[in-house]
């Protein structure tokens, strides 16, 4: 009787322990399978918050051509959200502290100049378009009409001020130190037959309003900021800046390090090079905005 009591006990422990395993890995199955159904709605959670690209630029040109690329984007499903601005320091600060995922607003040495200024970790992705800085005058109708001592006034941005005395040198109107080339400063201008004045203090955004005020002889504006205000530098300008494959002054896209092989990102330059982009960079500025080769 009790070998007989030993038997059932054993099976009934036997059992027991199967009934509670089997329990136990069914627990364990439908944990597993509400953690892949969390795991994908998480990802898909993830694709939805990844949302669109956001890329800050100057209004003109860049927004309006990230405006015109935004069906081409949307295309290879990049979808795009545009932040504009009317400066050349917030879009390098927003980007820095996360806000916009890229931007494009600014030339490869104002790019490097912030980088070393700030220590801002940013990778420059492709250069887009080159904007040729115009000269202009509301007095003279040509640079050899400007008068000894003439007041000339420029970009308070020390990145732009190699290239407008090298544009000023080539038209023999001075002379800088050797060797000195887009780093060169005022400072650098050797021979200055006419004694022009060089005033390096307003910032490139109000260039335009100085200009309208009749402030100076001749004000140097870059071409976003001229056409913002109803400028056309080839028709208004008394002289404007060559832009061909020799200019340094491409308009790029920056990223934060680490971004540059995001693929939305790569589309972008991939589009905003594109025949389409091309295209509508010439015909909508003639010439004013120049699209730049790869």
């Amino acid at each position: 009787m009790k070998k007989l009591l030993k038997t059932l006990t054993a099976v009934t422990l036997t059992v027991g322990v199967l009934a509670a395993c089997g329990q136990e890995e069914e627990n364990n199955t439908t944990e597993i399978g509400n953690n892949t159904g969390n795991n994908e709605a998480n990802n898909s959670e993830a694709t939805e918050e990844e949302g669109p690209l956001v890329i800050g630029a100057s209004n003109i040109p860049h927004a309006e051509i990230l405006e015109f690329a935004e069906d081409l984007l949307e295309e290879e499903g990049v979808e795009l959200e545009i932040v504009t601005f009317n400066d050349y320091i917030l879009p390098n600060q927003a980007l820095d502290e996360g806000e916009l995922d890229a931007n494009y607003f600014q030339h490869v040495p104002y790019l490097e100049s912030q980088i070393e200024e700030h220590g801002y970790d940013f990778v420059n992705v492709g250069g887009i378009h080159i904007e040729p800085i115009g000269l202009y005058s509301q007095d003279y109708d040509s640079v050899e009409a400007l008068p000894e001592g003439a007041e000339i006034i420029m970009s308070d941005s020390v990145a732009d001020h190699g290239r407008i005395l090298s544009m000023l040198e080539n038209e023999g109107l001075i002379t800088l130190a050797e060797g000195v080339g887009i780093n060169a400063t005022i400072d650098d201008i050797e021979e200055n037959p006419n004694n022009f004045e060089f005033l390096a203090n307003v910032e490139a955004a109000l260039l335009p309003t100085a200009y309208e005020n009749g402030e100076g002889d001749a004000i140097l504006i870059n071409s976003n900021y001229a056409l913002d205000a109803g400028l056309n530098p080839l028709e208004d300008a008394i002289l404007t800046e060559t832009a061909d494959g020799d200019n340094p002054y491409a308009n790029v896209i920056a990223v934060n390090s680490g971004d540059e092989n995001d693929e939305r990102i790569l589309t972008l330059v991939e589009v905003l090079r594109s025949e389409e982009v091309s295209d509508f960079i010439l015909e909508t500025y003639d010439n004013a905005v120049v699209p730049v080769a790869e």
